[in-house]
């Protein structure tokens, strides 16, 4: 279960920033929110079933998500990806010169088999030059490990795992996912933790959608997947699945396709790729049903169609497995009411028994209502004019040093600027004015 992420020093984030999913100590308006969007793992600790994150384009929004999936990505690939010397796919704030040479930060707490762990790093393009795991006991936090530079301090009761492995560990490696590939439990279990994190970015249709609409074919909740599509009044029946083969430029293109595929494909065996079908009811002409055609998904349905095929997987997964799901761009190509009714799935309490989270970004600020979302689950991202991004909770802004009502209009508000993170317009009557040869208007 997802607690707390911070980055600082990463694209457009120079100053360090903290986003967290535990609820704040306030009561919402309607009070079912307080219920129904609120979840208690253990004892002293309530945490948010949803979070939603707005900004002007450009903002910083998909840095955040960005952040995270860096994070994630690293801490699976460091050691197997990684040679001795070989520069580590990082980007400081550029912006100034007091961040392009310095590290980036990165931290996550959460929770695992009931346990809280707070783990992170900070790196250059060079190398880890500080990482650190603490475990919060009964009373405090217990450090497992921590490091700078070369310089390793294990908790060798606690973290019997990790004795040994500092020689083992490049510079450009993580102590963390060294202790994993040498099967320490706990460095195992956080390593498991950040592969089921899902992370979906941007709007890219090619590789990542594609990615998820191929595996809807074996997916173990395929009936689950099957009856959300239907019940989203998309006109579709049900879907199914064509074989076809796959036709290549050249031999050569052909022998990069087989090596590519896990496990690698025989010179002998056929070259094919799955397509999506969906079934479409016919009717006559007095509009009773007589049959139904089957459409290609990629060339016959929507964009909006094609999108809703891409999230149902991860959304049905971290429903039925209790995961965390971040998504960038959440609603895009999506209707509002389609948008609402599957946040709505993650605030359901007996639709959500294992608490999954669901985080993500977006600009649809019909979304952005007092009944469906408590204060402290709508974040913002605002750049200021030297291009540095900031976050904030709507539960800690104030306007003329109050706080935001309970039953305040979030969505009017927003848009008329009172929170921040809207995007600042110049006159584009001036625009038209020189595109016509007058003299722009100061």
């Amino acid at each position: 279960m997802f607690i707390e992420f911070s980055v600082g020093n990463y694209r457009s984030f120079k100053e360090r920033v903290t986003f967290s999913m535990e609820a704040a100590d306030i009561a919402s308006q309607p009070a079912e929110l307080d219920e129904r969007n609120i979840f208690a793992p253990r004892d002293g600790l309530r945490l948010l079933t949803s979070a939603v994150v707005y900004g002007a384009n450009a903002s910083g929004k998909s840095n955040f998500i960005g952040a995270l999936d860096f994070m994630r990505d690293f801490v699976l690939t460091s050691v197997q990806e990684r040679e001795p010397g070989k520069a580590i796919d990082i980007e400081p704030f550029l912006l100034s010169t007091t961040t392009k040479d310095a590290p980036s930060f990165f931290e996550v707490v959460f929770l695992l088999s009931e346990i809280q762990y707070r783990y992170g790093f900070e790196v250059t393009r060079e190398r880890i030059t500080k990482e650190w795991l603490y475990r919060l006991g009964s009373t405090r936090e217990q450090t497992l490990f921590s490091r700078v530079g070369d310089t390793f301090k294990v908790n060798t009761k606690q973290f019997r795992e990790g004795r040994g492995l500092q020689e083992r560990t490049r510079s450009n490696a993580l102590f963390l996912s060294v202790v994993a590939q040498f099967n320490g439990e706990v460095a195992q279990g956080i390593r498991r933790w950040f592969g089921l994190l899902t992370i979906i970015r941007g709007l890219d249709p090619t590789r990542e959608d594609a990615q998820f609409r191929t595996n809807l074919e074996k997916h173990p909740y395929r009936k689950a997947i099957d009856v959300l599509i239907q019940s989203l009044d998309v006109n579709i029946r049900a879907f199914g699945f064509e074989k076809r083969p796959l036709t290549l430029p050249s031999a050569e293109w052909e022998r990069f396709v087989r090596d590519l595929m896990q496990p690698p494909l025989q010179d002998n065996g056929p070259l094919e790729t799955t397509h999506i079908l969906t079934a479409h009811h016919i009717y006559d002409e007095s509009q009773q049903e007589s049959g139904q055609v089957w459409f290609d998904l990629e060339k016959q349905e929507s964009d909006g169609t094609r999108r809703l095929f891409t999230l149902a997987s991860p959304i049905i997964r971290a429903l039925v497995e209790g995961l965390v799901l971040v998504i960038d761009e959440f609603d895009a190509r999506l209707h509002p009411n389609l948008a609402l009714e599957l946040i709505r799935m993650f605030h359901h309490p007996e639709g959500n028994e294992r608490h999954a989270q669901l985080i993500f970004t977006t600009h649809n600020t019909n979304l952005l209502s007092a009944k469906l979302f408590r204060r402290d689950q709508v974040w913002f991202v605002e750049k200021s004019r030297q291009g540095a991004s900031d976050l904030y909770s709507l539960v800690e802004y104030r306007v003329d040093g109050k706080i935001i009502r309970n039953d305040a209009s979030f969505e009017k508000d927003y848009v008329a600027g009172r929170y921040g993170a809207v995007p600042f317009i110049g006159d584009l009557g001036a625009l038209l004015g020189a595109e016509h040869g007058q003299e722009a208007r100061p």
